[in-house]
């Protein structure tokens, strides 16, 4: 986990119940004595995040209605940092300024890339989805928050960027989660693998448990969505500074090169991140030369 992670230590549960006493109905305790919740219950993992969100963002209103994605809290913020990272480090400038502006492409229900990076480094956002109900409840969060996050509803569903960066827009990154299956029944199974892992069998895994469809598959999974969307990226090219994606899947990465190398990426990173056992990775690429990503971002934060 990134070293600036507020939670790159764990869950300090005493201080999370204090912050949200909600969270101590859903309090466990584990063999080796310490306390936990159940991952496999939805309604404890929103709990988490509620209490997670107030503790250290001052985030006193999040809720999820069921059927949506509950995102783990501690692991978007991990990417948050680490993108951060990149675009110091690229340019040798502070990027936590109220001036850098970035897109998330799907935020979905949550918002949860955009309230991280507000909270974290100060940034402005624009937060894009293709579900209508998601962006109403988005745009919910943002107000009741008084958050400057500007949810839009991506229009033409096969879309990232068209409709939602304007001409004369410029952006210093995006970011997505994308959907990793490639159908309804891959999703499904998936879901049944996530019950058996915390509950030890399947005990009737619904989809509702993991998210709803459009952000758990599409047509071509997750290769299929981040090839389509490094095509369309290619038409904004002198637009934004850096794009990027989630990739689950390391097998992926070598196609993705491939159609970046073909679509006329300058710069491609792989960033590699750790959350406990677990290892994922965004890739990032930009079109523009580095000394141009430079000079841009320097005019930004004039």
């Amino acid at each position: 986990m990134h070293p600036k992670n507020r939670h790159a230590n764990g869950y300090d549960f005493d201080a999370l119940c204090r912050s949200l006493p909600s969270l101590e109905n859903h309090i466990i305790t584990r063999r080796d004595g310490q306390p936990s919740i159940d991952f496999s219950d939805p309604n404890a993992l929103k709990t988490l995040n509620q209490a997670l969100l107030k503790h250290h963002y001052h985030i006193d209103i999040w809720d999820l209605p069921s059927g949506f994605l509950c995102p783990p809290v501690p692991g978007r913020a991990d990417y948050v940092h680490h993108l951060h990272d990149l675009l110091a480090n690229d340019s040798g400038l502070d990027v936590a300024l109220h001036k850098v502006r970035v897109l998330d492409v799907g935020t979905g229900a949550s918002l949860i890339y955009p309230i991280l990076g507000h909270k974290l480094f100060n940034w402005q956002f624009v937060a894009s989805d293709i579900d209508p109900q998601s962006v109403k409840l988005a745009k919910q969060l943002a107000q009741l928050n008084q958050l400057p996050i500007k949810v839009q509803q991506q229009k033409r569903p096969s879309s990232y960027f068209n409709g939602i960066v304007k001409a004369q827009d410029t952006l210093v990154a995006t970011l997505c989660n994308p959907p990793f299956h490639d159908s309804e029944q891959s999703a499904q199974a998936g879901s049944e693998r996530k019950w058996r892992n915390l509950k030890g069998q399947a005990k009737g895994a619904h989809l509702n448990f993991g998210g709803r469809a459009n952000e758990l598959w599409c047509q071509g999974g997750e290769l299929g969505f981040v090839r389509d969307m490094i095509l369309e990226s290619s038409h904004y090219a002198e637009q934004v500074l850096w794009f990027s994606s989630l990739i689950s899947k390391k097998d992926n990465l070598r196609a993705l090169k491939n159609t970046l190398r073909k679509a006329g990426a300058i710069n491609i990173e792989v960033v590699n991140m750790a959350q406990g056992q677990k290892v994922s990775r965004f890739l990032a690429w930009s079109f523009m030369p580095q000394s141009e990503r430079q000079a841009r971002l320097e005019q930004l934060l004039c």
